[in-house]
């Protein structure tokens, strides 16, 4: 196994972890996620079932934003129903910045108990993932069903459906002392190791990719999350007994919520005035709240 930089073996909290396997054709991902969850889960006042799902969907966001070329670029992942406890689920990852925000309803939270199903919380929802490429313009969406018991195995469809990619998603959570951990890893097969061509003649009874997914599926997911165990170590123990790992640091991950006061006052100043004055409360200011991180935002003199 070769590595560049990687300081005493461990990638530590918030940072990425690339690697490729040439002789299987095949690449990942690898995540942990510390002190930036913690910082987006605690904006909201989120019963447990909420904050493991949020945690789960920002993993799957670093992971499969990281995808993309660094400065190319933004990973959106989406899931909603119409008839789900959970109303809307939207994450995004842009040049390492993660965000994410769940709404639901509570009432109907608190009537499914403590570990409720995927299918309780969204019932007949729809996973969204879209790529946007900043520097050509184009935008990539492909929509699964919400169907297993993880939203991990929705992105594995949402692969396989429309990439002809095949995927292993493992994601596990943790909690270090009162604060949230999460770690992820994301595998997949790319025939003769090229991207951006047509893979009409990838199967998922490959024989390289059925060694590699054996191999990454040996993962455990208290693993993932252990901050005691470095990522690379872990990576280590997955695939020591391949002729050649290559792995790199990835892009450091933040919070990104993006909202300032003056994005506000521009977005509020192009409404008409008359529109603006039916916006404001009696004391003139229009009140702007951002539902990523939970801060309200007075928009004075309108």
């Amino acid at each position: 196994m070769s590595s560049t930089d990687l300081p005493g073996g461990d990638t530590g909290f918030d940072r990425l972890l690339h690697f490729t396997i040439p002789d299987r054709d095949a690449r990942g991902r690898m995540v942990r996620l510390g002190p930036v969850l913690d910082t987006i889960v605690s904006a909201h006042a989120y019963p447990a079932p909420i904050r493991n799902l949020l945690a789960e969907a920002l993993v799957l966001t670093a992971l499969l934003g990281s995808l993309l070329k660094e400065g190319d670029g933004q990973l959106t992942m989406q899931a909603q129903t119409q008839d789900g406890v959970v109303e809307l689920l939207v994450c995004d990852c842009r040049n390492g910045e993660l965000r994410g925000y769940v709404r639901h309803d509570r009432a109907r939270l608190d009537e499914l108990g403590p570990n409720p199903s995927l299918h309780s919380l969204f019932g007949d929802g729809y996973l969204a993932i879209t790529f946007d490429l900043a520097a050509t313009g184009q935008r990539y969406q492909g929509i699964v069903p919400l169907e297993g018991e993880r939203l991990s195995e929705a992105c594995e469809s949402y692969f396989w459906q429309s990439e002809q990619v095949p995927t292993l998603i493992r994601v596990g959570l943790g909690n270090e002392e009162g604060h949230h951990c999460a770690g992820g890893l994301l595998l997949q097969h790319l025939p003769e190791g090229e991207e951006g061509r047509e893979r009409l003649h990838v199967r998922l009874d490959h024989p390289e990719w059925e060694h590699v997914s054996i191999m990454g599926g040996a993962v455990r997911r208290e693993e993932l999350a252990d901050p005691g165990l470095g990522l690379e170590s872990l990576l280590w123990r997955l695939f020591h007994e391949e002729r050649e790992v290559r792995v790199e640091k990835g892009a450091f991950l933040s919070r990104g919520c993006r909202c300032t006061l003056e994005h506000y006052r521009d977005l509020i100043g192009r409404f008409p005035a008359e529109e603006r004055i039916d916006m404001a409360n009696d004391e003139g200011e229009i009140l702007v709240d951002c539902a990523f991180c939970s801060k309200v935002f007075r928009i004075e003199n309108v």
